[in-house]
């Protein structure tokens, strides 16, 4: 015999107790006399069970972006656009211009909507080529951190995470670490700090980043 769970906690009510089991509701009705009646019926909608309703569907968290691509051989530019169309998941065509800080090279910039996450595959995409430099950024949204990765041929690339303003937030393990390294002098305190905020690729990608202004920006959105 199948136990039965109580519907509420006071079990007689006006002479009856009910209970529900597995989509029935099972009613004991006791008479004025004494004698007992039972009543199975379908579970009512109220008490439905949960894997009987519908599920709503769930609705993906999506963050914006940039992607600056600061230089790339003329050879290299459809390999670019078809590498960001794999991860975007739509047909993807950049506006190329001119590279003055690096003649023979070409840039393009573009902003992106897409699910939380998409920089870091942008960034995995595109960081096997060498002569590319490029960067990455992506706003924060209530699932997730701001980012922002930069690339260049020599220093390989660059992660942080960043706040609402686009500041870089380091975390604390990381300054503690680079302060117990200065401590025991094996490194400069100074430049792990400079190091840790990516002024390195700063230095050497600021130069295109000037360049670049003015250059003109395509929107693109993910396919879902």
């Amino acid at each position: 015999m199948q136990r039965l769970t109580p519907v509420q906690a006071s079990p007689w009510v006006n002479g009856r107790v009910s209970w529900h089991r597995e989509g029935r509701y099972v009613t004991l009705r006791a008479s004025p006399h004494g004698s007992l009646a039972l009543n199975v019926a379908a579970l009512p909608p109220l008490f439905a069970s949960q894997q009987d309703a519908p599920l709503c569907p769930e609705v993906p968290v999506t963050t914006r972006g940039v992607l600056y691509v600061h230089s790339a051989p003329r050879a290299l530019c459809p390999h670019v656009e078809w590498a960001v169309a794999g991860v975007l998941g739509t047909r993807v065509s950049l506006d190329w211009i001119r590279q003055p800080a690096a003649p023979g090279t070409w840039r393009s910039e573009f902003s992106w909507q897409a699910e939380a996450g998409t920089a870091s595959k942008l960034a995995s995409a595109l960081r096997g080529w060498h002569l590319l430099r490029f960067e990455v950024t992506a706003e924060p949204c209530p699932t997730a951190e701001g980012e922002r990765y930069s690339c260049t041929p020599d220093l390989g690339i660059f992660h942080a995470v960043t706040g609402i303003h686009g500041d870089i937030l380091i975390p604390e393990d990381r300054l503690r670490a680079a302060l117990t390294r200065s401590q025991q002098g094996e490194t400069n305190l100074e430049a792990d700090i400079a190091k840790l905020l990516g002024k390195p690729w700063d230095d050497e990608l600021e130069p295109f980043r000037y360049a670049g202004e003015g250059a003109p920006v395509r929107w693109l959105h993910q396919v879902v």
